[in-house]
């Protein structure tokens, strides 16, 4: 079937602040005085905010207030905000700035679903926002991945079945709620998603658009 939709997830498929995340999530850790590695941090890929804390908390069997939480949550992001404060164009990974302007010149319309609730403030720094017909994030679903509902509102949004849309994943999560949705999944730049994947690619360099359009 010729492909009408490319859905993109964005932390480590558009651009990688994984590091940033990881540096802000341990600092949140450290106040917790609960351990945290970059193997605690993997499980903590493609969920949401509210979730990745729920899990640090139950990794060290930590109980806090309603109103910790909320603190602990806008902390992490401010410190997160601030951290990418100089990310623009340069920072896509690689294939990334060909692959929008080529769909884009082939009438292939284009859209991002992430958990992150800073998608659009991200997209703008980068500088592609003006790419995208639809953004749905963190701010827009009820049910965060694997649930396949952030893919499933944006190819409604862009008025295309999920059949007809590839939806480009790097983690478990999101691979999970791609094929959930009847998507075709493509993972990306993650091993560890590999197996899992129908199609797999080291980064979006090696994805020929002319394949599936």
């Amino acid at each position: 079937m010729k492909i009408k939709g490319l859905l993109f997830d964005l932390d480590g498929v558009l651009v990688t602040t994984e590091h940033n995340h990881f540096v802000a999530w341990k600092r949140t850790a450290d106040d917790l005085g609960v351990p945290f590695t970059e193997r605690e941090n993997e499980q903590l890929k493609g969920i949401s905010r509210v979730d990745s804390l729920k899990m640090i908390l139950k990794m060290g069997n930590v109980f806090i207030s309603e109103s910790e939480f909320e603190i602990m949550l806008k902390s992490k992001n401010d410190f997160y905000l601030k951290s990418i404060q100089e990310l623009n164009q340069s920072d896509l990974l690689p294939g990334v700035l060909d692959l929008l302007t080529q769909a884009k010149a082939a009438g292939i319309k284009l859209g991002v679903g992430s958990s992150s609730k800073n998608s659009n403030f991200i997209l703008g720094l980068l500088g592609i926002a003006h790419f995208f017909e639809v953004v749905i994030d963190g701010n827009g679903v009820k049910q965060p991945k694997p649930h396949p509902e952030v893919f499933l509102n944006g190819a409604k949004a862009l008025g295309l079945e999920p059949s007809e849309c590839i939806v480009f994943e790097d983690a478990t999560s999101g691979i999970l709620a791609a094929k959930a949705g009847g998507f075709i999944d493509v993972g990306v730049g993650n091993p560890e998603v590999k197996d899992l994947a129908s199609i797999y690619f080291n980064d979006l360099k090696e994805f020929r658009l002319e394949k599936y359009a």
